[in-house]
């Protein structure tokens, strides 16, 4: 079974509430379908179906800080994408200095997430891709993404593990409307688990990705 894992930095992120409007609430740590996301741009990837059954391990090596901002947000309220009352400004949350390890166990496409991230630190000219990578927002740029070895073990981690009692509720899969594949009328879907920041001493640190569980 192949597996991979891989340190991630940013800068700056907003993981964006999924209920939050006006006041931009974001989560504190990065969601499950955020990092899977970023994983699948990272080798070009646009079908998020391609890999379903992909599991992972995510550990933040720190707790990043969170500050408030004032910016401009569109909201398409007219035709004329220039109209003034498409615009607002609103209060967003960032964190700064996300930083965290995720592991990659395989899936059942051939070849599997773990082996084409692999082959993309191996040959990064056989991968064809587009764009800056982020985590979230396009605004969010990584800054680097490591190769780490499949044994790596660090003396403090704070492990995102599934628990019934976990204190929070983070998407896993995301369906937005009008995504590829899916018919335009289909309502955005949105598959919760519930997740603990913690020692990772209970529960189970291996989140599968699927919109189908």
């Amino acid at each position: 079974m192949t597996t991979i894992v891989l340190k991630v930095e940013v800068p700056i992120a907003c993981f964006r509430q999924s209920r939050a409007r006006e006041y931009a609430e974001t989560y504190l740590v990065p969601p499950p379908s955020t990092v899977y996301g970023m994983l699948l741009s990272l080798i070009g990837e646009t079908n998020r179906y391609k890999h379903c059954g992909t599991q992972l391990a995510i550990a933040l090596l720190s707790k990043p800080e969170k500050s408030i901002v004032i910016r401009t947000f569109r909201r398409f309220k007219t035709k004329d994408i220039h109209h003034p009352k498409n615009t607002k400004p609103d209060y967003q949350e960032l964190l700064t200095n996300v930083e965290f390890v995720v592991w990659v166990k395989t899936d059942k496409a051939k070849p599997t997430l773990a082996e084409l991230l692999q082959q993309a630190f191996a040959n990064p000219a056989s991968i064809n891709r587009f764009g800056g990578l982020c985590l979230g927002e396009s605004r969010d740029l990584i800054n680097t993404v490591t190769l780490l070895p499949e044994n790596y073990h660090a003396e403090s981690l704070w492990w995102l593990v599934t628990d019934e009692d976990g204190s929070l509720t983070l998407p896993y899969w995301v369906d937005h409307v009008g995504s590829k594949g899916l018919p335009k009328n289909k309502t955005s879907q949105q598959k919760i688990m519930i997740i603990i920041v913690g020692e990772g001493e209970s529960g189970s640190r291996w989140l599968p990705l699927s919109p189908f569980l």
